[in-house]
C-alpha cells in the first residue's frame, strides 16, 4: 500500500478498529463462560456488570468505528467519492466490492447496535434479549471486520 493520505488514514482506522476488535474479542470469551443469555443481568456482581460495560464499549465504538471511519476509509483508499455518498450507499458500495457481505445485515446490525445501546427496556427478560441479539451481532461485526481485512490484504498485498 503506497504511503499516500488516504492510505495512512486507512491504516490508522483499521489499527484503531483492530483494536477494539481485540476488546470485544476478550469480553466475549470472558463473558461465555458466564451463560450471559440465560443469566439475569439485573442482578449482577460488580464484576459481571464490568464486564457487560466492557463489552457495550467496545461493541458500539467498533460499530461506530467502522460505519463512520474505516467503510469511508476504505472507499476513499480505493479511489470512491464518498463526500456526498449517503452512508447507505456506501454499505451498498462495500457490498459491490466484495468488501461487506451485505449492506442489508450492515443495516441489521446497526439497528441492533441501537436498540442495545439507546433503548432501555422496562423488563429484564427484554434486556436480556437485547444482550443476546448484540452478542450475535458483535460476532457478526467481527466477521466484517475479518472480510474487510482479508480483502484489503489480497488488494494491496499486506
Amino acid at each position: 500500500m503506497k504511503n499516500s493520505p488516504e492510505n495512512l488514514a486507512l491504516k490508522q482506522t483499521l489499527e484503531q478498529c483492530q483494536t477494539h476488535a481485540q476488546g470485544l474479542r476478550d469480553a466475549l470469551d470472558d463473558m461465555d463462560p458466564l451463560h450471559f443469555d440465560t443469566f439475569a443481568t439485573e442482578s449482577l456482581s460488580k464484576d459481571n456488570r464490568r464486564l457487560l460495560d466492557q463489552f457495550a464499549y467496545r461493541y458500539t465504538r467498533l460499530q461506530d468505528d467502522m460505519g463512520a471511519r474505516l467503510i469511508p476509509a476504505v472507499l476513499r483508499a480505493l479511489g470512491e467519492d464518498v463526500a456526498a455518498m449517503p452512508a447507505l450507499d456506501r454499505f451498498s458500495r462495500m457490498e459491490q466490492l466484495g468488501l461487506l457481505s451485505s449492506a442489508d445485515e450492515w443495516n441489521n446490525l446497526r439497528q441492533i447496535r441501537n436498540q442495545f445501546t439507546h433503548d432501555y427496556p422496562d423488563s429484564a427478560l427484554e434486556h436480556d434479549k437485547r444482550l443476546l441479539a448484540a452478542t450475535h451481532a458483535a460476532q457478526q461485526l467481527l466477521s466484517a471486520l475479518a472480510l474487510i481485512i482479508a480483502k484489503l490484504q489480497q488488494r494491496f498485498g499486506e
